[in-house]
């Protein structure tokens, strides 16, 4: 490359197309992971598919690296690349919402936050995750799993239609009638096809909810973890309500006699009246010790989605693993208690979110995502503000790990992994569904251009 050229490129975009020694590039390149540090060679603000299908073809022709950043929110930063080109889908942030279809069109750069304002007007929700500041484009190429998963699935389940950008520079529409394979592939195989500008997703009735977390002392985890375990199965599938371990954050409005306790909690969202969401959590509660907080309460859906996000901003320390997990024997159990209290920060974490009811009732190989058989996903998160505790985060995390993987299954969702984990790992979290993904990524995306991600090789390489 040379100036002439790079100037073509910067004239050919109607974003700004920010590089190395530009006033706003340290900002530009920032990620939601502060642990990682990368420094591309630049960054492509993409304001509309125009922008999209020119930086997809400068970075494919000057052999260049490509990133594909939407929300900026994935743990390993592979929106972003050293030495390359990030294609920053951040300005792309419409959303339509149409109440008589109950469909609602979402550009790549919204967080959850942007589509739960709006479809909440109508009294509709997408299916989305639990942190309010998620990208959508990486939740739901991941799967995409939150509170009404149970319920309505995971949120590629509800995806109707993407429109892509290939690693040709061409455009299409994918669907269940067009493209049928390619759509087949974005329902869980991440950002290795094409570069999504918009997705079309099916909403759902979703308007005040029962909400919010009950936390138990550390000593209560294991009966915690075994009633909600027993439980789960037989809760009414409006009740979305995961299981975690984790510290009682030491600030207010916590409870200050309590900060800094390591906890159990359950945190839950029922989508429905107050008096039916006590009464679905209540045989719960009953084989329960009183909780130590309990700050369930009638709320705006989004509320709840964003309750959590003061806790977690931009720019802390993040180190995940994850697993897909069948059973939770006490043995196991045991051992999540036993790795928690070596916890080496208060925000560091474990969470069993579960698969069950709705993604259940989707077939195995009608989709992407490979983990239909499973009955929860596991993360495990070291979390910090202190740069200086990456390394203790990293150590937990895998320590963690190393303990309680020999009851989980070989693979995990591909949303918990870090960019540390080995090729095997990729395969194991599509199980049969890899080889079929390997093909179409042959088709759409032969030489792999778009390889910053948690990588499905063409099926030739």
């Amino acid at each position: 490359m040379n100036e002439e050229t790079i100037a073509a490129f910067r004239s050919a975009l109607r974003g700004a197309l920010i590089e190395r020694g530009d006033a706003d590039y340290n900002e530009a390149r920032k990620l939601y992971n502060g642990m990682i540090d990368k420094r591309p060679l630049m960054i492509a603000r993409c304001a509309d598919v125009a922008d999209v299908i020119a930086a997809v073809n400068f970075g494919r022709d000057n052999d260049l690296l490509i990133a594909i950043r939407g929300g900026g929110h994935n743990g390993p930063g592979l929106g972003s690349c050293d030495d390359g080109l990030v294609i920053d889908l951040a300005p792309m942030k419409d959303v339509r919402v149409d109440p008589t279809t109950r469909t609602v069109r979402v550009g790549p750069g919204c967080r959850g936050a942007d589509v739960d304002h709006a479809t909440h007007a109508f009294g509709l929700a997408v299916p989305t995750g639990i942190v309010a500041s998620t990208g959508i484009a990486g939740l739901t190429l991941g799967g995409g799993i939150g509170y009404l998963t149970r319920k309505y699935g995971l949120t590629i389940d509800n995806l109707i239609e993407a429109d892509v950008v290939l690693a040709d520079g061409s455009f299409v529409t994918a669907s269940k009638d067009r493209n049928a394979d390619l759509f087949w592939a974005l329902r869980g195989g991440g950002g290795n096809f094409g570069v999504v500008t918009s997705f079309l997703f099916q909403a759902q009735p979703v308007d005040m909810v029962f909400a919010g977390p009950v936390f138990w002392d550390l000593a209560d985890a294991k009966q915690v973890m075994q009633a909600y375990r027993d439980f789960l199965p037989n809760a009414p599938e409006e009740l979305g309500a995961f299981v975690g371990l984790k510290t009682m954050p030491p600030c207010a409005p916590f409870p200050e006699e309590h900060w800094g306790k390591k906890i159990c909690g359950v945190i839950s969202s029922y989508n429905g009246p107050e008096e039916e969401g006590r009464r679905a959590m209540q045989p719960l509660l009953d084989k329960l010790p009183p909780p130590i907080l309990d700050w369930r309460g009638a709320m705006p859906f989004p509320a709840m989605q964003s309750l959590f996000d003061p806790l977690m901003p931009a720019g802390l320390q993040w180190y995940w693993k994850g697993d897909y997990v069948s059973d939770l024997p006490d043995a196991a159990i045991d051992t999540h208690i036993a790795q928690i209290a070596k916890a080496p920060s208060d925000l560091s974490l474990m969470h069993l979110y579960p698969i069950d009811g709705a993604v259940r009732r989707v077939g195995g190989a009608d989709t992407a995502w490979g983990a239909r058989n499973a009955t929860w996903s596991m993360v495990i998160a070291g979390i910090d503000a202190d740069p200086g505790k990456a390394g203790d985060l990293a150590r937990w995390g895998r320590a963690y790990w190393d303990a309680v993987h020999p009851f989980n299954h070989d693979g995990a969702y591909v949303n918990f992994m870090m960019d540390d984990e080995d090729a095997g790992r990729v395969k194991a979290a599509y199980g049969e569904n890899y080889d079929r993904l390997a093909a179409v990524k042959q088709q759409y995306d032969p030489a792999n251009v778009f390889r910053v991600n948690q990588n499905i090789r063409p099926l030739a390489a």
